[in-house]
């Protein structure tokens, strides 16, 4: 074998690890695909209601100050889990009552305490930003957020 890897032996070392991980890049893209598409989405329980609370969410920006499923800015809590950590998952009820009190409430002028804006929600967008809460609560997400606050 010779010491030195010579000009064309390096082109194919190149072209031959580019080529394969190439091809590795494309598998594990279709995996993901496969895998959102068929089991970390339940695309059967979306509804208008989630649809448009998915459109309030976007309407209002909140993806600017806040995370969902790790996407967003760092600036205030992760939400995908926020149903669960108000007890949606027990009584809806309450949870949804805890969402309406929290947004009717903003800014809450605590001293020293991020502010998060009044947006003047009706009772029909807070119930459908609810929904769209829920219904984000019970995607697979292989255990995102790492920790339950958020």
């Amino acid at each position: 074998m010779a010491e030195r890897l010579t000009k064309s032996a390096a082109r194919n070392v190149f072209f031959g690890g580019s080529a394969f991980f190439f091809a590795i890049f494309i598998g594990l893209t279709a995996h993901s695909h496969y895998y959102i598409a068929t089991k970390s989405t339940d695309a059967e329980t979306l509804t208008p209601a989630v649809a448009r609370g998915k459109h309030v969410w976007e309407k209002n920006s909140c993806i600017n100050c806040h995370t969902l499923l790790g996407e967003g800015a760092y600036f205030a809590p992760e939400l995908s889990n926020v149903w669960v950590r108000w007890g949606g998952d027990k009584d809806p009820a309450q949870a949804r009552e805890m969402l309406k009190s929290w947004m009717a409430s903003q800014p809450s002028g605590v001293p020293g305490r991020r502010q998060m804006p009044q947006f003047h929600l009706t009772d029909q967008e807070v119930g459908d930003l609810a929904d769209f809460l829920e219904w984000t609560s019970k995607i697979k997400t292989q255990h995102w957020p790492p920790n339950d606050a958020g």
